[in-house]
């Protein structure tokens, strides 16, 4: 923990739209999947190896690979064996769908263990991984990495076995063994956090969970287990979440995407107990604040919109500043409200245009990101509104 990078200040640096670092390289993504028209609107596409539907997450493993993808709008995960070499690589491995040129929610059936209805967050767990299955209100571990098509995960999370899906179990509240639209999912240091965003709130399993339907240890965002309104059923504080989404470890603290409530939240290390209030919040000038772009039409170098994902990449912390379009990154001392120092997506800090200028994609554009990780000195970015996921470097 770095206590010297957390204050509180209620009159944050004056914005300045002209000066920015490039967060990401200013020659643009090295590596492009899915997605490659570059002058007409992009269109829902028919699934193959090459095409994704919005998709909303991904992870590269390591630096070698494996890459996988959660191709969102396909109800799918896609697989790469070693990291893409070439633009457009087809993938590897299908999980979710019979073959590469189908979809379907859960496969046009009912759920299973190697099916998925609007995947999302996916991280590395352990020696696996952990998908994020939202419209199965459902968290799915592989205890390996998959290296077929179709493996079938080892443990769910939220329902009691893989062949249901029910919001809350079919129960009108909530528990620690529920989840309603579980959008995020992080692991780190044996501690698996889970954004249940359904239920305004984050879900926290002390050690790796070991069986079906395992219930949490602990809560943030409620102040016990059985709640779930929004903001906490009155308006946003330090501690209340709208629409949690996307979480992150940035100097040994814990970062969280609210994206209904427009900001990033950073606590002071990382909470043990339920309802722990965060120290500072990115996005908004103080804990009260929800609106879009702190209530303007254009953002500032301080201002977000429907933040859906944040990354740690060496000292930046990066959020995907989604219905900007853009990323904005953070390398100073951080203070509630602070001004972003990093910019990639546009090119400047008052731009919210998809592409840049609603155009075609290009390499150094971007059209509502809803997702990044990073690996090494690589950003995955799920490029939602292109219908791909760029591998761009630092």
């Amino acid at each position: 923990m770095m206590e010297t990078t957390i204050k509180i200040n209620p009159k944050p640096d004056t914005p300045n739209d002209e000066t920015f670092i490039n967060i990401l390289s200013s020659q643009g993504a090295t590596i492009i999947l899915g997605e490659q028209t570059a002058e007409s609107l992009v269109m829902p596409l028919e699934p193959s190896p090459t095409t994704m539907f919005g998709p909303r997450g991904a992870c590269l493993v390591s630096e070698e690979g494996p890459l996988w993808v959660c191709d969102t709008g396909h109800h799918r995960l896609l697989g790469w064996k070693h990291r893409p070499e070439t633009d457009g690589q087809p993938a590897d491995w299908v999980i979710g769908q019979p073959d590469f040129y189908r979809e379907g929610q859960n496969a046009k059936g009912t759920p299973q263990a190697n099916t998925v209805s609007v995947p999302t967050g996916i991280c590395v767990c352990g020696e696996g991984l952990a998908v994020a299955d939202a419209w199965n209100h459902r968290v799915l571990i592989w205890k390996k990495l998959p290296q077929n098509n179709n493996i079938p995960a080892d443990i769910v999370l939220g329902q009691a076995d893989f062949h249901h899906n029910q919001v809350n179990r079919g129960k009108s509240d909530t528990a620690a063994d529920r989840m309603h639209w579980p959008y995020g999912v992080m692991y780190h240091q044996g501690r698996l956090f889970v954004a249940d965003t359904g239920n305004r709130r984050v879900l926290v399993w002390n050690e790796l969970p070991t069986h079906n339907g395992q219930p949490a240890d602990y809560v943030l965002g409620q102040v016990d287990m059985n709640r779930r309104d929004e903001n906490g059923g009155g308006s946003p504080t330090a501690s209340s979440l709208r629409w949690p989404h996307a979480l992150a470890i940035w100097q040994d603290n814990l970062v969280l995407a609210d994206a209904g409530n427009n900001r990033l939240m950073i606590w002071e290390g990382i909470p043990i107990e339920n309802n722990v209030p965060c120290r500072l919040v990115l996005g908004q000038t103080n804990f009260q604040g929800a609106e879009l772009n702190q209530g303007g039409y254009f953002p500032t170098p301080s201002s977000l919109s429907m933040p859906y994902g944040v990354a740690v990449m060496g000292e930046w912390l990066i959020a995907a500043d989604t219905a900007n379009s853009r990323l904005l990154g953070w390398t100073d001392k951080l203070v509630t409200g602070q001004i972003a120092q990093g910019l990639t997506g546009q090119a400047h800090f008052r731009s919210k245009s998809e592409n840049r200028s609603y155009g075609g994609p290009t390499r150094q554009s971007l059209s509502w990101p809803y997702g990044i990780t990073v690996c090494g000195e690589t950003a995955v970015i799920a490029d939602s509104g292109n219908n791909r996921v760029l591998l761009w470097g630092f």
